[in-house]
């Protein structure tokens, strides 16, 4: 049994670039797509994770010590470290849990398709760690492994619940035909993005507020498109951080080289998905006629917008400034800053585009979030512990936005600790 867990570990750690690709390939064997077009898919698949991952490793790298700066500079003095999703994502695979939920929620996803309730299909294999999550922290309070898997199932069926119904609009705005994101922070973010984007969506004169790349373009010219917008917010981040002249344009650029980049990256992976997805759909209207099924994929395909990057990057030091000003707040927002982007895809993509309510929305989301945060501190730094991890020097206690911040995991932890108390 320990050699099966540490295969199965083994495998995990290589990460979705290396996951993904045997799943693509596995998948075009079952539609019939033949061994070489579905290994050239999953390759290319691959390919374009490793862009996106490059991408985003550029966002972090620039955006963690520029909030590091930014805290240092406005003397910020908050006891919880969020340590980003990362750490969470570790901490999930290490749990006692994480090995039987994997195959436990690919079941369930299988069942829950023949019994009609999703049309998800979620083979993005690495982000289960969200379902192993909650159960993790079911584990944590209560002890019970039957508890554990029902926490994660009932994550999940939320998560393919949301994707279900978010399919659509990321079809029409992203582009993405016949996917859904099942993204586990993604999914439990949307419930109050959308529903305070659309409430936003009602206000007199707000409501007629609308900026999105496509009318700043028009309206500003070369400094409308997305590289410029990029280079643009860059800069005032660097400013907000107190960099000098070389350090501010050097964030400027690598910001413009993330809002250019991102989308080519998403179009080299679109390439290789294409093919699997309309052998999906030949695949399934022959045996259920008009069914539809959706390919569920991580939400870094809507990452690449330029009103994803733009509203992100904007909320940034919103972020920071809402952790300094919320009474009761204690986490120090670090890690997670460069996942906002996920954190907003749907929110954005409900609101079509327009900034101007996507980051209205964001800001109530993200203020929700650090409470949220706050509150799941215990736990979060138990499985710190329980996995055996170091902890981050000068911290006593940590969390992250992704594990903690979102709704569906916080909602999971007043779960078990209410079924701990009665039971």
């Amino acid at each position: 049994m320990d050699k099966l867990l540490s295969g199965v570990q083994y495998v995990l750690n290589l990460g979705p670039t290396v996951i993904l690709p045997i799943a693509i390939l596995i998948l075009g064997l079952i539609f019939r797509v033949g061994f070489s077009k579905a290994f050239k898919s999953g390759i290319t698949i691959g390919i374009g994770f490793v862009g996106i991952n490059l991408v985003i490793g550029v966002l972090t790298d620039n955006l963690g010590p520029a909030a590091q700066k930014m805290v240092e500079r406005f003397g910020l003095n908050l006891t919880i470290i969020d340590t980003g999703w990362p750490s969470a994502a570790a901490l999930s695979w290490a749990s006692p849990v994480a090995a039987i939920l994997i195959p436990v929620c690919l079941i369930v996803n299988i069942i829950l398709i023949l019994l009609k309730v999703t049309k998800t299909l979620d083979i993005d294999i690495w982000n289960y760690w969200h379902f192993i999550a909650a159960g993790a922290t079911g584990y944590i309070i209560t002890g019970s492994w039957w508890f554990a898997i029902l926490c994660a199932v009932i994550y999940e069926i939320a998560v393919l619940f949301v994707a279900d119904k978010t399919a659509p609009m990321v079809q029409k705005f992203y582009g993405l035909e016949g996917i859904s994101m099942p993204t586990g922070s993604t999914a439990a973010f949307a419930p109050i993005g959308i529903l305070i984007g659309w409430l936003v969506s009602k206000i007199p004169g707000i409501k007629k507020l609308n900026a999105n790349p496509e009318s700043i373009q028009k309206r500003f010219g070369i400094f409308g498109e997305p590289m410029m917008m990029g280079l643009i917010l860059g800069i005032i981040i660097g400013l907000l951080a107190g960099y000098d002249i070389g350090g501010i344009l050097k964030i400027g650029i690598s910001m413009a080289a993330v809002m250019l980049l991102m989308p080519r990256m998403v179009k080299i992976l679109m390439e290789g998905l294409i093919p699997i997805s309309e052998a999906a759909r030949t695949f399934l209207q022959k045996r259920y006629g008009d069914r539809k099924l959706y390919i569920g994929l991580d939400a870094a395909l809507s990452v690449g917008h330029p009103a994803v990057m733009s509203t992100a990057l904007i909320l940034v030091p919103i972020t920071l400034f809402l952790a300094v000003i919320l009474p009761g707040n204690k986490t120090l927002p670090f890690g997670d800053l460069a996942t906002i982007p996920f954190y907003i895809a749907f929110v954005v993509g409900s609101r079509r585009g327009n900034i101007i309510h996507s980051l209205i929305a964001g800001t109530v989301m993200v203020a929700l979030a650090l409470y949220m945060a706050t509150n799941f501190a215990g736990v979060h730094t138990a499985m710190m512990e329980g996995a055996q991890f170091k902890m981050p020097e000068g911290a006593t206690k940590i969390t992250s936005l992704d594990l903690g911040g979102n709704l569906f995991n916080w909602l999971i932890l007043k779960f078990s600790q209410a079924w701990h108390a009665i039971f």
